[in-house]
């Protein structure tokens, strides 16, 4: 009961991920660069130092917990960074592919580097069991399989169709910027791993990669700033800032984003809580994340009409891909 407790929790930190994007539509008169960044400020700073409060027992601070253990912290930080570059390329998969199959190949890619590549890059191969592999390879021929149903929708479309459901539709280049963006994505739970040392003894298993993820996100938040504000710059955008009328609305907004989707982090930290008694489905807890949201994020693909117009077969492969993704979350628990 505790482990299915512990899925449904990262289920519903997945469900809040793929949300995010929705608050976002509402921001008025100001451009990507300047909502992105102040979205960050709470997805990456703010709420992620709030939940790291949460492993700090009394009498202790953050900043002695960072400062016993330098390497792991800095360490944690850059590959922050490296992950800060997938954050980035992952909101241009969406823009050439949609929210359905942008976030599905790039998570997907996202999934399988970082649940395989994070006990290898960190001296914990021993975690790779045969249940997770195959958890793995599952999770992948999900993708696959939506992957195909995106290929479909391409060549059944007509440009005026794809433009319509997907502004500046690309297959093309849409694939190569996602499974770009995934492989750096994956460079998190890489971070997650590098920082597991990184907590209090004794401290509610809920809450013990909270610090670790805080750390994660602070190099996604430079990588992020640096870029964002080069925009600023070039695009000659800074009088965003300086809209008054329109900082109430659109910090709002940003708030809610930034909540969505730092909750699919705080939820995995919790569910993770749960599946101790599972040490395959504690290293495979990542890949569980990534797979559900390639879920949602298609079910909003369907709710925002990017489907609409493709043919029943499309679908159907579309929901059999999804199906796929599903069972892949138990597989390390029926095998092991």
């Amino acid at each position: 009961m505790e482990i299915l407790f512990g899925l449904i929790i990262i289920a519903i930190g997945a469900f809040c991920q793929s949300s995010c994007y929705v608050p976002i539509n509402k921001i008025k008169d100001w451009s990507w660069e300047s909502y992105w960044i102040i979205q960050g400020v709470f997805a990456w700073l703010v709420l992620p130092l709030l939940g790291a409060m949460l492993a700090v027992p009394a009498g202790q601070s953050l900043m002695a917990l960072f400062a016993s253990n330098p390497h792991a912290t800095w360490m944690t930080i850059f590959y922050g960074v490296l992950w800060g570059v997938g954050g980035l390329t992952f909101g241009l998969s969406m823009r050439y592919l949609g929210v359905a199959l942008g976030q599905s190949i790039a998570l997907g890619t996202c999934a399988g580097l970082g649940t395989i590549l994070a006990p290898l890059f960190t001296g914990h191969a021993a975690d790779i069991t045969t249940s997770v592999v195959i958890g793995v390879i599952v999770t992948l021929v999900g993708i696959a399989i939506i992957g195909i149903a995106g290929n479909m929708k391409a060549q059944s479309l007509s440009e005026e169709d794809k433009r319509k459901a997907v502004k500046d539709f690309n297959f093309p280049k849409g694939i190569a910027v996602a499974l770009l963006a995934g492989f750096m994505s994956a460079c998190f739970n890489i971070g997650l791993y590098q920082g597991q040392e990184l907590h209090f003894e004794g401290v509610n298993p809920m809450f013990t990669t909270l610090p670790a993820t805080l750390l994660v996100t602070l190099g996604g938040f430079a990588t992020n700033a640096v870029y964002c504000l080069y925009q600023n710059q070039r695009n000659h955008t800074w009088g965003d800032y300086r809209k008054g009328s329109v900082w109430a609305n659109n910090a709002l907004f940003c708030l809610l984003a930034g909540a969505l989707w730092y909750s699919q982090f705080f939820g995995l930290a919790l569910g993770k809580g749960f599946l101790t008694g599972s040490p395959a489905l504690m290293t495979f807890a990542f890949c569980i994340l990534m797979a559900l949201n390639v879920v949602f994020s298609n079910v909003w693909g369907i709710i925002l009409k990017e489907w609409q117009g493709c043919s029943r077969k499309t679908i159907t492969v579309l929901v059999v891909g999804l199906i796929v993704l599903i069972i892949s979350s138990f597989v390390p628990q029926l095998i092991g």
